[in-house]
């Protein structure tokens, strides 16, 4: 009961943020015409930018080092996510092999839940079973956030040029890179920090949960962005009628105007 105490303080800072970063996870305008006209330097600060704004990547990544003490495990475990997500992301992306990237931010959202469940001890209390293999479930999920990645990567014009366009999609993952290391550093150092510190044992779990909730949410939030992208009048109040409920609405007002002024 104490930890659902803290957890909700949380949840609710994590709904309240998580929509504001939802945009932030995208390739603007600005930066494909900024693509167009600059240098194989532009792609390395855009993957860069795009990792550490990436909060899907990075709640992933916090899950997987949570509990890891030692830096030789977590240097094992970044490596092997690290060479996942370079595959799908060099290979997907050079020979134009794309899905809805809605659907795969939303597996993506599923691949943060799975960590957070697992830290939990979710397979021993609720199947009875060991947790499968780690390395290999961070490999697996590394190539799937690298297909991701991938994705918004060829929402840029490339070129048509083979090298020149393999030169600019090893530039984005080498920024991509750079940020991870990035945020790795800030988590790992965090993490280093209130390990020591009584109240990691007491909140672990709570905090955990508050990592499966996020990805809870990110999940409805993808899904609900896949039905907009592919169904946009299926809601409740289509654009169209949307806009001609205001028209009609506008000529109700001006008929009762011209009808008090009689």
């Amino acid at each position: 009961m104490k930890n659902l105490l803290y957890i909700r303080p949380v949840v609710a800072l994590l709904l309240a943020a998580l929509p504001m970063l939802a945009f932030a996870h995208g390739i603007s305008e600005e930066d494909r015409q900024r693509m167009l006209d600059g240098s194989y330097l532009q792609y390395v600060g855009l993957g860069a930018s795009h990792m550490l704004t990436g909060y899907d990547h990075l709640l992933f990544l916090f899950g997987v080092v949570f509990f890891l003490s030692s830096f030789r495990d977590v240097a094992k475990f970044v490596t092997v996510f690290t060479i996942g997500h370079c595959i799908t992301l060099i290979f997907a992306t050079y020979f134009k092999i794309t899905w809805n990237y809605y659907l795969i931010d939303a597996i993506i959202a599923l691949s943060v839940m799975y960590k957070a469940f697992d830290n939990n001890g979710g397979f021993q209390k609720h199947f009875h079973m060991k947790s499968p293999n780690l390395l290999l479930a961070v490999f697996g999920f590394g190539l799937l956030h690298g297909f991701g990645l991938s994705t918004r990567l060829q929402q840029l014009p490339l070129g048509e040029d083979p090298v020149a366009m393999l030169w600019r999609i090893l530039s984005f993952n080498v920024g991509v890179e750079i940020g991870q290391i990035a945020a790795l550093t800030v988590m790992v150092s965090v993490l280093a920090f209130w390990r020591h510190r009584a109240s990691f044992k007491r909140l672990s779990y709570a905090a955990n949960w508050c990592l499966f909730y996020a990805g809870v949410y990110l999940l409805f939030m993808q899904l609900h962005g896949f039905q907009h992208d592919t169904a946009p009048d299926s809601f409740r109040f289509p654009t169209a009628e949307h806009r001609h409920a205001h028209e009609d609405l506008d000529v109700e007002n001006t008929t009762d105007a011209s009808r008090n002024e009689l």
